[in-house]
């Protein structure tokens, strides 16, 4: 029983590798690993570059090299990555500036949940083009597309 429960958590983390593979750049993911390397080149022979230590940091993916992807941080910093530090979760960090209200609906005049701080990650459930859903830890609510950065300008996400 153990085993069998092994085998169907490793095709699934084969299964969400390869989905990771499978797209053309640019795309969205995250970091899924607690620890990654930035790394100068596509192989652990090159020199790691930046040594992240968050999890679900938003990262769009640039260029592909087989097991290696070349990414792009939130504050613009581009180096390798391997395939399996990286997550096909969407996420989103809150950009700098003043905190962010974080709505019940998806409305400019909605009334504000609670406000999220420059630097918050949050994974985002889905984006109407202007408006984002967000989970920040348990609460969720309604960001506003542009004050987030993860997803395209207008993008439409329907995870």
């Amino acid at each position: 029983m153990l085993k069998r429960g092994l085998c169907v958590a490793l095709l699934l983390a084969v299964a969400t590798t390869a989905s990771a593979q499978d797209k053309k750049p640019p795309y969205w993911a995250s970091i899924a690993s607690g620890e990654a390397m930035m790394r100068s080149g596509p192989g652990r022979n090159y020199p790691g570059i930046w040594l992240y230590k968050r999890r679900d940091l938003p990262i769009r993916v640039v260029q592909t090299y087989p097991n290696w992807r070349k990414i792009e941080d939130p504050d613009g910093q581009q180096g390798w990555m391997l395939v399996t530090l990286l997550s096909d979760r969407r996420t989103g960090i809150v950009k700098p500036g003043e905190p962010r209200n974080i709505r019940v609906k998806p409305e400019a005049n909605a009334p504000v949940r609670y406000r999220a701080e420059a630097g918050v990650v949050g994974r985002i459930e889905k984006c109407d083009g202007t408006w984002c859903q967000i989970q920040i830890g348990k609460r969720k609510g309604w960001i506003a597309q542009g004050d987030v950065w993860g997803t395209d300008e207008n993008e439409v996400v329907d995870d």
